[in-house]
């Protein structure tokens, strides 16, 4: 009877398999360390310890950094899989963390990233969801097969962490690669396949309408064409695509149902150049605590050379006339009301500006450059540097981007003896850096963990707090980014997981770094766990993060802007700020190979009017040395940044949702209203404006101000906005 009840067990088991059409697996057996011998189908890890495929490795108690691990993951596939016209199974991993190689029953079929005794070194990829495709005459049909899997993790946390396993038969986006990129006038599409195959392309080309300023496309006849694909070869094609045009690009393939799409814009550029004469573009308020140093550049871009003068100065302030930059502290409290000058060879500008001496600082949100998305670990004082001068000598300091962010990868390996931190030889001054930007009116801000270890496995603060805040405060720190990431494995070890957990090591860093004699702007990033927007004010924080690392797709951008930021309004003002992660425009990459931001142009400008509405910290993630004019056209557009300046600090409400449209609006101090119409459909959508603002009450307007453009448009027309494009409007 025993034997009879295992059996139908096992019937049903290849049955539910069979009708799946698929093969999910949520483990498999684990070991730190690194042999070539474990690839092999036929190697016994039956004393190897089971872990979980859907949590990383350090949260099943595993300690990997800078290291190996192994996953041999066993699975039954069954005979049905086989049946279809490619001929190819799917293996599905999810993204790992951070670099693999995978072996399937002994054979090499894929790899992410790349490893340390590669020929260009480590590169993490650990977002990057591995999809690799295996010959059917390879799989062991109905009988055990290994996936092998090599990882590299190069900091804490490591391993497999999202999803189960999953094998498949492929869809044709699993087989077939489809891109579209910018080359000078033409746009360049690359198809790529894992097997021999052929389809049908069709390539729509559009383009504005001579004299039409509603944003309608006139649309080419599509041009179809046959192509035959070989497997691992790319084949390349480009079309002239003309200013301000588009093209979509669709594949069909006869072996798969379905069809694969791509898209591309020309970059076009909306901001009006800066005039010749001075015009000041930055906040109207700057806070600064009572003794601690004054640092602010005025902020006004025209024609070099310039002469800058102050009218108000509080006692202790001193202003450099030739670069623009105030120094020097003030003692006493209150609202000091000053007026920035500027002048060059072509005009004067005059703009009235408060001084606030008080209890609080960042009256309005960041503006300034993080090294992060550019260069991750690779980062070094160098680097830094170039972007900080091209922050300068390209202008965007002109436009109130003042704070230079040194995120992971500064630290040494150990303390020094005394148990001070201390840099390592990428960065051979801090302090030095510190004082060079803050001669030129900028800020320095450095990165930390609570835990003992960073998110790159780089020493963190965990005992050390008062030590280095004090160090932080020699060196000239104006920013602290404080990175959950190595304080998990503190939290994971207690049993309290109240919220006041969460809040504990915040706290802690917080009274340190209050009785250091200058301000440090204090930057939670947490990833909004424990709701931190309810409690982040209560730790003294400036910003909080409110969600996960931003990556530069339209799907992350989605999720993050779009779904995670709609009821955090509450939380947002003066000195205390939603931070939804810093900005994905221009070259980005988080390693050493720079790559331009995989967002389309319409993405990009969604992406900074969305920041602005939020409020949120406008910090650079490109590398400013390398800045194109499209992506200063985005970052220096005074009348956009003055939304996110604005000093009454309101955070944007999402007013309407329907039809994938949404109506975000924005109070201003001036009692206007800054409101972003944002079109998340995959296709261009004609919009009616007078009907778009009466549905959120607006009425009766003639014209609104079209902030991109900086021109006054009119209601009563129809405006095209592009799939995944905005139209960004003041009214007032």
């Amino acid at each position: 009877m025993k034997k009879f009840v295992i059996a139908c067990y096992l019937f049903f088991c290849c049955l539910s398999l069979a009708l799946a059409q698929e093969v999910k697996v949520s483990d498999a057996r684990f070991c730190k360390g690194d042999n070539a011998a474990w690839s092999a189908a036929g190697f016994d890890d039956s004393a190897w310890p089971v872990l979980s495929l859907e949590k990383n490795w350090d949260d099943q108690g595993v300690r990997i950094t800078e290291d190996y691990g192994w996953y041999r993951i066993h699975v039954v596939i069954p005979s049905v899989l086989k049946n279809g016209a490619s001929g190819l199974v799917l293996l599905d991993l999810g993204p790992i963390d951070d670099a693999d190689q995978t072996w399937f029953n002994g054979q090499l079929v894929g790899k992410t990233g790349s490893m340390p005794d590669d020929p260009d070194g480590y590169s993490s990829q650990w977002s990057t969801p591995r999809r690799y495709i295996v010959d059917a005459g390879k799989v062991r049909w109905d009988k055990d097969n290994v996936i092998a899997v090599r990882v590299y993790n190069g900091g804490d946390p490591g391993g497999f962490f999202e999803r189960p396993v999953r094998i498949a038969k492929p869809g044709l986006s699993d087989v077939v690669t489809l891109s579209l990129t910018g080359e000078k006038d033409a746009c360049r599409m690359k198809l790529r396949s894992a097997m021999k195959t052929s389809g049908t392309l069709e390539v729509c080309i559009s383009e504005p309408v001579v004299g039409d300023v509603s944003g309608k496309l006139e649309e080419k006849a599509p041009v179809v064409q046959k192509v035959k694909l070989s497997p691992g070869k790319e084949t390349v094609l480009s079309w002239p695509v003309p200013e301000q045009g588009r093209i979509k690009v669709t594949y069909r393939d006869d072996r798969f149902d379905g069809m694969l799409s791509a898209r591309y814009a020309a970059p076009y550029i909306l901001t009006p150049p800066a005039p010749a004469t001075p015009r000041y573009n930055g906040p109207l308020v700057f806070g600064v605590r009572p003794g601690s140093p004054v640092i602010f550049r005025l902020a006004f871009s025209g024609e070099k050379p310039m002469v800058y003068d102050v009218e108000g100065l509080p006692e202790g302030v001193v202003l450099n006339p030739s670069k623009g930059v105030l120094s020097g502290s003030v003692a006493e409290k209150g609202d000091y009301p000053l007026v920035l000058v500027a002048r060059n060879a072509h005009g004067e500008a005059r703009q009235a500006f408060t001084l606030k001496v008080g209890d609080q600082i960042a009256l309005t949100p960041p503006m300034g450059w993080n090294s992060w998305n550019c260069w991750g670990l690779s980062v070094s004082q160098e680097k830094v540097m170039a972007s900080a001068a091209a922050l300068i000598n390209r202008g965007l300091a002109d436009y109130g981007y003042a704070y230079i962010n040194v995120d992971d990868a500064w630290e040494a390996e150990e303390r020094a003896a005394d148990g001070s931190i201390v840099c390592n030889e990428k960065f051979p001054d801090m302090k030095g850096l510190g004082d060079w930007l803050h001669g030129n009116g900028l800020k320095l801000g450095i990165y930390s963990s609570p835990g003992d270890r960073t998110c790159g496995g780089y020493l963190g603060t965990l005992d050390h707090e008062k030590q280095d805040a004090e160090t932080w405060n020699s060196w000239g720190v104006d920013y602290l980014k404080y990175d959950w990431c190595g304080y998990s494995k503190v939290f994971r070890a207690q049993s309290d997981k109240s919220t006041a957990s969460y809040v504990r090591p915040y706290l802690k860093m917080q009274e340190y770094l209050r009785q250091q004699p200058r301000d440090i702007f204090y930057s939670l990033c947490q990833y909004g766990m424990a709701d931190v927007w309810t409690w982040g004010h209560a730790v003294d924080a400036n910003s909080w993060r409110t969600t996960g690392d931003i990556t530069d797709t339209w799907k992350s951008l989605y999720n993050i802007g779009f779904q995670r930021q709609t009821e955090l309004y509450p939380y947002a003002g003066p000195g205390h700020w939603n931070d939804p992660d810093m900005l994905v425009v221009g070259k980005v990459g988080w390693s050493d190979h720079l790559r331009d931001s995989r967002l389309t142009p319409d993405e990009q400008y969604t992406h900074i009017t969305l920041w602005s509405l939020l409020a949120a910290n406008m910090l650079i993630g490109c590398d400013i040395a390398q800045i194109d004019d499209f992506t200063f056209n985005l970052l220096c557009n005074n009348e956009v940044n003055a939304v996110n300046q604005d000093i009454l600090g309101r955070q944007a409400h999402r007013d309407v949702n329907e039809d994938g449209m949404q109506i975000w609006s924005r109070p201003l101090a001036d009692g206007g209203t800054a409101i972003g119409i944002f079109n998340l459909n995959d296709d261009d959508v004609p919009v009616n404006l007078a009907g778009a603002l009466a549905k959120i009450g607006l009425t009766g307007l003639s014209t609104v101000r079209d902030l991109w453009r900086q021109q006054d448009i009119p209601v009563d027309a129809v405006y095209t906005i592009p799939t995944h494009g905005v139209r960004f409007i003041k009214v007032k």
